[in-house]
């Protein structure tokens, strides 16, 4: 066995010491090939542990039965092995309803055919008792669904599931703020919404517009004029989907992120920069 261990063991080390390297020669497909193989040999070496400890019981039960029987202990191993063999078969026998073959002449059957003849064996009781538990179970189903109809059909069921479903995604949009739109968004003076914002337009904006607004490629933001409209919504249509050279911005920024920069652009008007950008549009008054 110091083989099988010894390779288990270094299987093992590839395993998990991909997971635990940083800076790994190896690509990540093939770490995760190597977790894999790992993983399967090691069930593979579990489950022949787990026979090889059931044929060791099998063996001391099998010992211990013949220990406690001392006339089976006088047999030769060939009459062992018929007792063994019947033992299973009269288990059989009971289990499925069945007769041994030499009680089977009282159930044959009278009548036959081309020299076959029928046994009348009865049906096993198992089969029996699932046959009965599946009548109850019918009669219980008819009165649940369709007599007293204190349970939904499947088409309800589904119905309400696709209900609750919606509910769920609107709480969470709303809440995560994915369900603001061109048609949704909301002025905003809040503190926290144009700290956010003003972070999202110093990272996304700034290289064209200016940290302060002032305009560099872009226009100015600070000024009366505008391109595309002035309005929150028309700052937030214009973000998402850019125009012209702006690109834009619907695939890298969240909903809430438009909305927060949309907000703090509008912050920005009045602002007074240095070196502003000449101005662009039409002019605009709120």
């Amino acid at each position: 066995m110091k083989p099988l261990r010894l390779i288990f063991l270094s299987l093992l080390v590839l395993g998990v010491q991909p997971a635990f390297a940083e800076d790994s020669l190896l690509s990540p497909e093939t770490m995760n090939y190597i977790g894999y193989g790992t993983v399967i040999v090691a069930l593979i070496v579990v489950i022949i542990s787990m026979l090889l400890v059931l044929r060791a019981v099998k063996l001391v039960t099998t010992a211990l039965s013949d220990a406690a029987n001392p006339a089976f202990a006088t047999l030769t191993k060939e009459e062992k092995l018929a007792q063994r063999k019947a033992a299973k078969n009269d288990k059989w026998i009971k289990l499925l309803s069945l007769k041994p073959l030499s009680e089977e002449h009282t159930l044959v059957m009278e009548g036959e055919y081309d020299g076959i003849k029928e046994l009348d064996n009865p049906t096993p009781a198992w089969f029996m008792y699932l046959f009965y538990a599946t009548i109850a179970f019918g009669i219980g189903y008819l009165l649940v669904y369709h007599v007293f109809k204190t349970a939904p059909l499947q088409y309800e069921e589904y119905s309400i599931e696709v209900a609750q479903a919606a509910k769920a995604k609107a709480a969470l949009l709303a809440k995560t703020g994915a369900a603001v739109d061109e048609k949704t968004v909301k002025l905003s003076t809040d503190a926290g919404v144009l700290a956010s914002g003003k972070q999202v337009f110093a990272t996304r904006c700034s290289p064209c517009h200016g940290m302060a607004g002032q305009g560099i490629i872009g226009p100015n933001l600070t000024d009366d004029f505008w391109l595309h409209g002035n309005k929150i919504s028309d700052i937030f249509k214009t973000i998402k989907y850019g125009i012209n050279t702006m690109p834009s911005w619907e695939k890298l920024l969240s909903p809430k992120e438009m909305s927060d920069v949309s907000n703090y652009v509008k912050s920005l008007h009045g602002t007074n920069p240095p070196n502003p950008k000449a101005p662009q549009g039409v002019k605009v008054t709120d």
